[in-house]
């Protein structure tokens, strides 16, 4: 069986539980951080970088536990400013570790753990448990379409010396086809439930379909970086979790904040 079809399989318990939604969902965001944070410090030692591993595991499992109590997502200010404080000191206690290795750490939390956990907390608004699917809607219909666009149009690269087969075409068609995409999932939703405005459908597609991109390129240049083709090889096919994974975070940190600020949900 090809490996990608095996890596699908792998990936198929995640709507699992997006489907269950809840604490269900939120303890299996975390267990997925946790797998992502040790991927992510796996490649920055390869640049001879220390992660600070236990405080960042331990830190993301509290940061869950707050979550499950706290569920709109306002503690998360406060425990970036105390988990800042914590490793700031690491350094002047232990000298083996420097600021660069402290501030590292932190933005495993920030960009795994906390970038992840987006997805619960759209779970936990009102229609939640519809709305968390424009995550995986704008991201992978940004990703399929952009691909055949760039098949069919690409002639200019996006950004080759991050990501060499990405074109200029390939982007734009796919942040305008995850508009598309995610508009006739509204008009569908819709339908049926009456949650939020056309207009918005259309504009988190288009927002996440150029920000999803982000995410990618992000992965990349990381990788690229540390000279590693793939975060790990746990998703046969796939790569790792934030192989997988990398545009969907990006898109949930662009739903949770414009359905919280601009729908008002």
């Amino acid at each position: 069986m090809n490996n990608r079809y095996i890596g699908a399989l792998l990936i198929s318990p995640f709507f699992i539980f997006i489907f269950l939604g809840g604490n269900y969902l939120a303890v299996f965001i975390m267990l997925i951080s946790l797998i992502g944070i040790h991927e992510y410090f796996n490649a920055i030692k390869a640049k001879g970088f220390k992660p600070l591993f236990l405080i960042s595991y331990v830190a993301t499992v509290i940061y869950y536990v707050l979550l499950l109590f706290n569920r709109n997502g306002e503690h998360i200010g406060s425990f970036l400013v105390i988990l800042t404080l914590v490793l700031l000191c690491i350094p002047v206690i232990n000298i083996k570790f420097t600021f660069v290795d402290s501030a590292l750490s932190l933005l495993a939390v920030l960009y795994v753990c906390i970038f992840f956990s987006f997805i619960p907390l759209i779970n936990f608004k009102v229609g939640g448990n519809l709305l968390v699917w424009l995550v995986f809607i704008t991201s992978w219909g940004c990703d399929v379409v952009a691909y055949y666009c760039g098949r069919a149009f690409g002639k200019r690269k996006l950004c080759p010396k991050v990501s060499p087969k990405k074109t200029i075409e390939g982007s734009i068609g796919g942040a305008l086809g995850a508009a598309i995409i995610t508009l006739l999932f509204g008009i569908f939703m819709e339908g049926k439930f009456h949650i939020m405005g056309l207009a918005h459908y259309a504009i988190i597609g288009l927002l996440c379909g150029v920000v999803s991109q982000f995410g990618d390129l992000v992965a990349s240049s990381i990788k690229r970086y540390v000279g590693i083709k793939d975060y790990s090889h746990l998703i046969p096919g796939h790569g790792g979790i934030l192989d997988r994974f990398d545009s969907i975070i990006f898109s949930s940190v662009v739903i949770y904040y414009y359905l919280t600020i601009i729908v008002n949900i």
